[in-house]
């Protein structure tokens, strides 16, 4: 699925996303990743949801986001609220969808300038 076909100057966008692969900025990665607003898109949870842990989200909130947008994969699923923890101490929020939603809704942030972090599972 297409999702928007330019790139915002200097901001992150994703432009597809297929069940096992998502394109950035017209790049396709086949594998887990977190994608910041601005800067490098960095591998993330390449293990897969159940072996998540905490220094996956510290590793997060040391980016200084307002917003991390956390897909879960092809379906919903919640974090237990321990992995969150410095997320929660820094006051960042933390919102969980599948990850087509939350590719849709990184974009839509991420267009109005906001400091926002799509960690996306895919698979």
């Amino acid at each position: 699925m297409k999702l928007q076909p330019d790139r915002i100057e200097g901001v992150n966008v994703i432009s597809g996303l297929l069940a096992d692969a998502v394109s950035v900025n017209g790049v396709t990665h086949r594998s887990s990743i977190a994608i910041p607003w601005l800067g490098d898109i960095v591998p993330w949870g390449e293990a897969g949801f159940e072996a998540l842990t905490v220094a996956d989200f510290d590793r997060l909130a040391d980016l200084q986001p307002e917003l991390v947008i956390f897909g879960s994969g092809a379906r919903l699923r919640f974090l237990a609220p321990g992995l969150m923890r410095t997320l929660m101490a820094r006051r960042i929020g933390i919102e969980t969808m599948d990850t087509a939603a939350a590719c849709r809704t990184y974009n839509v942030l991420a267009g109005e300038s906001r400091r926002v972090i799509a960690a996306l599972l895919l698979g």
